[in-house]
């Protein structure tokens, strides 16, 4: 049996990710020998299959790994992978299409700000050197999302896998040398969900009032103030009609006051982090669910994908790397109409997206054109607040995609495929650049440095 390193967060951890490790692991261990490395052992995880990252490296000396996994995202509980992806090459699985954001972050904290200008002019070598410089001094904000900083990680890693065919294209015609596929990602089917009632009545929501739920930490990129603006613009002529805010929220972000301001905080709950176990019964008590974001770092939304195994009609950003998915476009064909005659909108079929994503090519969702967001936006939560047919077409499809495409049975088969071909992939990588490569001197070196040393007396690292 195969030795596996898997190097991910997991629950406790608030972290799609860690959730997502944790229902995969469960397919795989029958297969694979795995040892789960953690950044730090809680009590629960105090056992021989999770192992502490400080000591990963004696145990792969002293009995090689065949593979090392590492779940590589933006958020902090990634940051510990960092030097173990590039001192031990393996497959490095992609959560993100951009890593500027965490790479910058965790150098820059660090004060290694020569370390993090070498890291984007390689990453970036047709780029202004000056641009480096603007992320030293914090000032680059969203624009880091023009410079992914991939080229690193990639040329450090036995194989790369990421979950969707766009970014699968974009990172083969950017690193054609690289070794690049894709793993559907899975969740569990939520049809065993039976306390949606029970959670609209802890909510103070009645039965009849329409429910409009989104999912994940409340952030502005989740697009929630364009959400109480569109709310606040159709709630005249959609009284019955309620938002569920259902996340853990963010310091930088203060949703509740933005309610507020908006005239709407009487038709908005905030439930705060809700547990795993707890999520499909919030998706079962909601209508529609938005699933929106902007701007995308090309990650799939786990968030959204459990909104479809839930059979629930969603609200999307039409992004390039959905492109795929069959949706009902706001784009060319919503525009505003009195509300007596939304009825008179095109048919759902005659309004799809060109499809390969589902075997029957219907719309699954709602897409919404970033470029028309505020109007698009209310047009569609209008549309979908008033027409129950047009909810339960849309659940049902989307279930059905959900089963086609995105079980957990799809993503382990995809799992055991790519790890297989990691498996065959060259172990003799090298990180591309010196400070990637440390020897245990960097810190003796910094000493004589800073005394004035300039000759390496230990050699080159």
């Amino acid at each position: 049996m195969k030795r596996l390193a898997w190097f991910t967060p997991l629950p406790p951890e608030r972290s799609g990710i860690a959730t997502y490790s944790s229902e995969i692991l469960g397919l795989l261990t029958d297969v694979y020998d795995v040892d789960i490395i953690v950044d730090s052992l809680p009590l629960q995880h105090n056992d021989e299959r999770h192992i502490s990252a400080y000591d990963f490296s004696w145990r792969q000396v002293k009995d090689p790994y065949d593979l090392i996994v590492y779940q590589l995202g933006n958020a902090r509980c990634h940051d510990y992978i960092w030097p173990y992806m590039f001192r031990y090459p393996g497959l490095v699985v992609l959560h993100d299409g951009q890593l500027h954001q965490a790479r910058a972050r965790l150098l820059l904290q660090q004060k290694r700000y020569e370390d993090y200008r070498a890291e984007f002019e390689y990453n970036h070598p047709d780029a202004r050197a000056d641009i480096a410089y603007l992320g030293i001094a914090g000032l680059l904000g969203s624009l880091h999302y023009l410079w992914p900083m991939l080229r690193t990680v990639v040329n450090s890693a036995r194989m790369v896998a990421v979950h969707n065919t766009t970014l699968v294209r974009e990172l083969q015609d950017r690193f054609p040398e690289a070794r690049i596929d894709r793993i559907r990602m899975g969740v569990p089917d939520a049809s065993d969900a039976s306390r949606a009632k029970h959670i609209r009545a802890r909510h103070n929501i009645s039965q009849e009032t329409v429910v409009f739920a989104a999912f994940g930490r409340v952030t502005p990129e989740k697009r929630i103030a364009h959400t109480f603006r569109a709310l606040a613009a159709i709630a005249s002529r959609t009284p019955h009609v309620h938002l569920l805010i259902v996340g853990e929220p963010v310091p930088y972000y203060d949703a509740i006051a933005e309610a507020k301001s908006l005239g709407v905080s009487d038709r908005v709950t905030f439930t705060g982090y809700v547990e795993d176990r707890d999520l499909d019964d919030y998706i079962a008590c909601a209508d529609a669910c938005l699933c929106m974001r902007w701007p995308s770092s090309g990650e799939t939304s786990a968030s959204w994908l459990r909104c479809l195994a839930g059979g629930r009609a969603t609200i999307v950003t039409d992004l390039h790397h959905t492109i795929d998915v069959p949706a009902l476009v706001t784009r060319g064909t919503w525009t505003p109409s009195p509300p007596v005659q939304l009825d008179k909108i095109a048919p759902i079929e005659k309004n799809a997206s060109a499809a390969t994503g589902g075997p029957s090519g219907l719309p699954l969702c709602v897409s919404i054109d970033i470029m028309d967001e505020e109007n698009s936006l209310q047009v569609a939560m209008e549309r979908l607040a008033r027409d129950r047919a047009l909810r339960r077409d849309l659940g049902n499809r989307a279930k059905s995609f959900w089963a086609a495409h995105h079980t957990l049975k799809h993503m382990q088969a995809d799992y055991l495929r790519v790890i297989s071909l990691a498996l065959d992939s060259p172990t003799g990588v090298t990180p591309p650049l010196p400070h990637l490569r440390p020897d245990g001197l960097e810190t003796a070196r910094d000493i004589l440095k800073d005394m004035g040393m300039s000759v390496d007396i230990f050699g080159s690292s």
